[in-house]
């Protein structure tokens, strides 16, 4: 039998060389979320109970969390930590698909961004400006 045997190094060295396009490449790709996607402040309690945007509900059966590569996640190893996310939801209002954003895609403006609140805490008010005086509550 004529056989064409490489040198396990030469194949080692054309594994290791192709490596790095592979993750430029994986780098480059620009996810596309639907249309119905929103954007929100998800905090994991308990799963399956989950806070979206400080409202409470709870991930459905067989809800999908992705990373930023793409790839699932467990919603037990995101226990109380505050994520930007874009989620959709079913027919019953629980959440159904999560991506999990990077910095860049956190930065696009989407439909449901975030809190909204009507006031501001103390410590969210810049200070005023130096050689001036705070106005003074006479309540």
């Amino acid at each position: 039998m004529n056989r064409c045997l490489l040198p396990t190094g030469l194949i080692a060295v054309l594994l290791f060389s192709l490596s790095p396009l592979s993750l430029v490449h994986a780098q480059a790709v620009q996810r596309e979320f639907p249309a119905k996607a929103l954007r929100g402040s998800m905090v994991i309690v308990q799963p399956p109970l989950v806070a979206m945007d400080d409202k409470p509900t709870r991930l459905a059966p067989g809800a999908r969390i992705l990373d930023t590569s793409n790839r699932l996640v467990q919603s037990a190893t995101l226990v109380n930590q505050e994520l930007t996310v874009n989620y959709t939801l079913d027919l019953r209002g629980q959440v159904h698909q999560v991506w999990l954003l990077s910095e860049a895609e956190a930065k696009v403006k989407r439909a449901g961004s975030g809190v909204q609140r009507n006031y501001t805490f103390e410590s969210q008010q810049t200070p005023p400006a130096a050689g001036t005086t705070a106005p003074v509550n006479s309540n």
